[in-house]
């Protein structure tokens, strides 16, 4: 099926940083000005307005959020021999940086409403080796996080949150990255706080695990050239803590559009055939991605994707391929079939386009060639 031209675009963040030009660019100037490339003032401010913003006690600014995750778990004493249990329906990054620290990654399958990590099917995973839960604020919805919480209390386990993709979002009244003992962001480009680079962040309220990571991040360090631990280079540069200041100003206006948006295509597109995204009880779900399921068939879904383009409509799948299935972690021992809710997403998962500039002849042109398509499926059925 040919590709049209483009009609509208999964992301552009060409579109977001027009409206903050000025800004960004006052931003950028005062770091080539001050000179100070790595962590430096712009670094340290962006760290103390995000802790506030999460409302933790203390930030640490990283290179990315895979930094952010792999000195998380070292911080809390994650190391060879342990093992912490996560999803296997999530950005590789998650399973990858348990395997940095020598620990094991313990998969267990998802709720199918939200996508996240099933409080229900941990306990079974836990043996004498579990240290953590690692649960994954999946697409801008948080994780069911109180049962988890049960769980790890009763077993004397950490709960080490990824909210690579959670900025802002919510779990009840308790704002993701405060929730667990250490939490984990990605500030990649395109996430809901994004970077012009990499960056990341590790939040807590814990001044040991925040001590220990601000030395990992800089080889180590407790003061110049005297290397107390064997540390890493994950420094944040102070453009990227610059251009974050000035994001993080926006980021709720941002999120309410997001959520504006994902109302109108819920709306447009109920009872149209697709399995629209299900908002929990419990969450501010801020919409990093919309993400429809079409059909227990992967071909079915390709096509359904394949369609969309021929009407010039952008997508994107997140994640084709769960963790446990991935060549690259196939001595973990899983086997098609060992996690059927998180293979059944994979198969059948899209993400329509959804950004805060997405206008609104832009979002009804998406809905009017979803349901052309659907519409053509089943006179074609």
């Amino acid at each position: 099926m040919p590709t049209a031209p483009v009609k509208v675009p999964y992301l552009d963040l060409k579109a977001q940083y027009h409206g903050i030009k000025s800004e960004i660019g006052a931003a950028i100037a005062h770091v080539l000005e001050s000179s100070q490339f790595v962590l430096g003032a712009e670094v340290s401010a962006f760290e103390r307005e995000f802790a506030v913003y999460c409302r933790t006690t203390e930030c640490i600014a990283l290179n990315s959020g895979t930094s952010a995750l792999h000195l998380a778990l070292l911080a809390a004493g994650i190391g060879p021999g342990d093992e912490v249990i996560t999803t296997p329906f999530t950005f590789i990054a998650s399973v990858a940086a348990i395997v940095y620290t020598g620990a094991r990654p313990v998969l267990v399958d998802i709720d199918r409403r939200s996508f996240n990590l099933d409080p229900a099917a941990i306990e079974s995973a836990i043996t004498a080796r579990t240290r953590a839960i690692l649960p994954v604020h999946l697409y801008g919805q948080s994780a069911d996080m109180d049962p988890i919480a049960d769980v790890a209390r009763r077993h004397k386990l950490l709960v080490i949150e990824d909210a690579a993709q959670a900025h802002g979002a919510k779990y009840k009244d308790r704002t993701v990255g405060s929730i667990g003992d250490i939490a984990c962001f990605s500030f990649y480009p395109t996430k809901n706080l994004g970077a012009y680079g990499e960056g990341g962040a590790v939040t807590t309220s814990n001044p040991e695990y925040a001590n220990k990571i601000r030395m990992l991040r800089d080889w180590g360090q407790d003061r110049k050239y005297h290397h107390v631990l064997r540390g890493y280079n994950y420094r944040m540069e102070g453009l990227q803590g610059a251009i974050l200041r000035v994001k993080l100003r926006y980021l709720d206006r941002w999120i309410e559009a997001r959520r504006s948006i994902a109302q109108k295509y819920s709306e447009a597109l109920a009872g149209c055939g697709l399995e629209l995204p299900f908002a929990m009880p419990w969450a501010r779900h801020v919409f990093h991605v919309y993400t429809v399921r079409s059909s227990s068939r992967n071909d079915d879904r390709d096509a359904f994707q394949a369609a969309l383009a021929a009407e010039g409509i952008q997508t994107a799948i997140h994640y084709g391929t769960p963790v446990h299935l991935q060549p690259a972690f196939a001595d973990l021992g899983y086997v098609p079939g060992s996690l059927p809710q998180s293979e059944a997403a994979s198969r059948e998962v899209l993400s329509l386009p959804i950004y805060p500039e997405l206008t609104e002849g832009a979002t009804q042109e998406v809905c009017r060639a979803v349901k052309k398509v659907l519409s053509g499926r089943l006179a074609n059925a």
